[in-house]
């Protein structure tokens, strides 16, 4: 049971915080296609980004760029999951929630390829 009164405080809910954060990462990892692809392209991301000659701020922002769409993974992953936590019968408003989270990944993989093109072009 939730107790807003004697939440954790400190080192200790950081360290609650993390454990939960790699719950969910490796729950992703196991769970969520999409997710091990973007981190396989993060895993090639970061030594390509290597071979260019680029300031390290570019190579920064190349490598941010691939993170942001790992981010933006987690959130409509987290929105498919209140989702079907309310409810599995369709719903237009659960379609439109859902359909709303890919469209950031979507925008979040054009917003990458434009940063990656505009820094090695």
């Amino acid at each position: 049971m939730f107790d807003n009164i004697n939440k954790p405080k400190g080192i200790k809910r950081i360290v609650l915080a993390s454990l939960n954060s790699f719950r969910a990462i490796k729950w992703l990892y196991q769970n969520e296609s999409a997710f091990r692809q973007e981190l396989l392209l993060l895993l090639v991301a970061i030594p390509v980004s290597f071979i260019f000659n680029i300031t390290g701020k570019e190579q920064v922002m190349l490598i941010l760029a691939i993170l942001f769409i790992i981010f933006t993974e987690i959130v409509n992953t987290a929105i498919e999951a209140v989702v079907d936590r309310v409810g599995l019968e369709i719903h237009p408003l659960s379609g439109l929630a859902k359909d709303l989270g890919s469209a950031a990944v979507m925008l979040s993989l054009i917003i990458a390829s434009s940063i990656w093109l505009v820094i090695l072009l």
